[in-house]
């Protein structure tokens, strides 16, 4: 095992789901950890701090706020995102912007007013959190599959810039995970999405963490531009 170092981590979208998750397991492993969020809280031993990352003035405002309460964020999960699923023939224009706003154009926000501390320090870890559908594609996500699609570019592109400042952008994308948005679900859709994946279940949004702190850590120094899976071998590496 490396030596342990506290990091100043920043899990945007940190009020529930996956993000909750993620911000509790860096606080579990000793880290100082913030969230943002519209609304709600993150988990306990964690700092909330209010931010739309839609609107770059909020952005720049949250980190102010989180580098003078824990110090410059050295760890950034993109995290935050929304859905607004629809037949492409039925989807508005407002629905594929917002949610190509929220989910592509966010995580470009958050990781430009990040980078300036980064690479001041000359260390940085950027987790961007996809899905399988930006691999694998889905019927009624044209708009959340091309956002989720366009962060493993992202993520490439800033390898490619960032790298040798020692900053590494990986991805993680989940598959189906057990959250409310799943369990609403009817019975017999969730089993028909279980028979789809190998494992034969739903992942947990703890497994998804695990991966998330695992990639941010410093024991994955050497790994840049990756995709991690964490899909139960749904996509197959897609």
């Amino acid at each position: 095992m490396a030596d342990f170092t506290p990091r100043t981590v920043l899990v945007t979208g940190g009020n529930r789901g996956i993000g909750f998750a993620i911000a509790q397991e860096f606080v579990s492993r000793g880290h100082r950890v913030a969230v943002t969020a519209r609304s709600g809280e993150g988990p306990e031993g964690t700092l909330t701090v209010r931010a739309d990352v839609t609107d770059a003035a909020a952005v720049d405002a949250a980190f102010t706020e989180v580098e003078s309460a824990l110090g410059p964020v050295e760890v950034l999960i993109a995290n935050a995102g929304i859905t607004r699923d629809q037949l492409l023939l039925r989807m508005t224009e407002e629905d594929f912007d917002a949610v190509v706003d929220t989910n592509l154009g966010g995580s470009f926000r958050v990781i430009k007013r990040a980078s300036k501390g980064m690479l001041r320090a000359k260390y940085g870890r950027i987790v961007l959190i996809s899905s399988v559908s930006g691999l694998f594609g889905n019927a009624g996500q044209v708009n959340y599959a091309a956002s989720k699609a366009g962060l493993i570019g992202m993520a490439r592109s800033l390898t490619r810039e960032l790298g040798g400042r020692g900053i590494t952008a990986n991805v993680v994308a989940p598959g189906f995970i057990e959250t409310d948005m799943t369990a609403e679900l009817p019975e017999e859709q969730q089993a028909e999405y279980r028979k789809a994946i190998p494992v034969g279940r739903y992942g947990t949004a703890q497994e998804v963490a695990q991966a998330v702190a695992w990639i941010a850590s410093d024991e994955a120094a050497y790994i840049s531009g990756a995709v991690i899976p964490v899909d139960g071998g749904l996509g197959m590496g897609h």
